[in-house]
């Protein structure tokens, strides 16, 4: 993958240029790289350029410091379209990535057409469970967390029926820097939009999962009632809905993308 120096660090990407009019921006969760993406852009490439790449500190993208702020990954996120010379673009961003999504909207909504933030929160977790668990990794590194990650990552019925597919998640878990894994620990427990999406201009679809404990249906009802324009959609999948349900994750994606008019004021189909 190409690279590009952000901040001083090297931020790996790539970018499919597929002949279309729009770009899509995918950001990638916490502990995981832009491969989290791969089914649901396979759904998309007929549609939608792609850019995907790896947040500070995870997959081959690298950090050198060790703290970095919400508000950092999303100026990261800037400097990415400025080297590539896009203009306005789609996003899309799960967890981590969609508090990143909350950052760009409130500050750069001149740069995106439209905004889909998935399994995440205003607000994740609490600063206790945020400090014990980057207390943990330091402590017994990330192989001692992952049993509890997929629990929170998948449903029983998923890690049951597709053990492959989450091993190999898990697999990229534990190839994390452990450096940028607890910096962005930090980054997302000190992230806190709540006070500040009536601030979020771009027309915004939340993504939810029934069964995702760690950014609940509840989140993302206030983060739809916050944001003035903006829907939500509920999929019956845990916290990495894109990998649990990717059809169905790329069909809600390619509507709020595509639809004419302002998605959140349409019926979904």
């Amino acid at each position: 993958m190409p690279t590009i120096q952000i901040a001083g660090n090297d931020c790996y990407y790539t970018y499919e240029d597929l002949g279309h009019d729009d770009t899509i921006v995918f950001s990638n969760s916490l502990g995981t790289d832009l491969s989290m993406w791969d089914k649901v852009v396979h759904c998309l490439r007929k549609h939608l350029n792609i850019l995907r790449y790896d947040t500070r500190g995870h997959g081959q993208s690298s950090i050198n410091s060790d703290t970095v702020t919400i508000e950092e990954l999303g100026q990261d996120v800037i400097a990415l379209l400025d080297h590539l010379r896009l203009g306005k673009v789609y996003f899309c961003g799960l967890s981590m990535g969609g508090q990143i999504g909350q950052w760009l909207g409130i500050h750069h909504p001149e740069r995106f057409i439209k905004n889909i933030i998935a399994n995440t929160a205003a607000k994740i977790g609490t600063a206790e469970g945020w400090n014990a668990r980057i207390a943990q990794v330091k402590e017994h590194g990330l192989g001692s967390i992952l049993d509890g990650t997929a629990q929170r990552w998948f449903t029983p019925a998923f890690r049951q029926e597709h053990p492959e597919a989450v091993r190999d998640v898990l697999e990229k878990f534990t190839q994390t820097s452990l450096q940028g894994y607890i910096a962005c620990c930090a980054a997302v427990r000190d992230a806190d939009f709540r006070k500040a999406l009536s601030n979020l201009k771009v027309p915004t679809l939340v993504i939810s999962g029934t069964q995702d404990e760690v950014t609940t249906t509840v989140d993302g009802e206030f983060l739809a009632s916050g944001i003035p324009r903006s829907r939500h959609v509920q999929l019956e999948a845990n916290h990495l809905s894109s990998v649990e349900l990717p059809v169905e994750f790329a069909k809600n994606v390619l509507y709020a993308a595509k639809n004419e008019g302002d998605f959140y004021l349409e019926i979904y189909h």
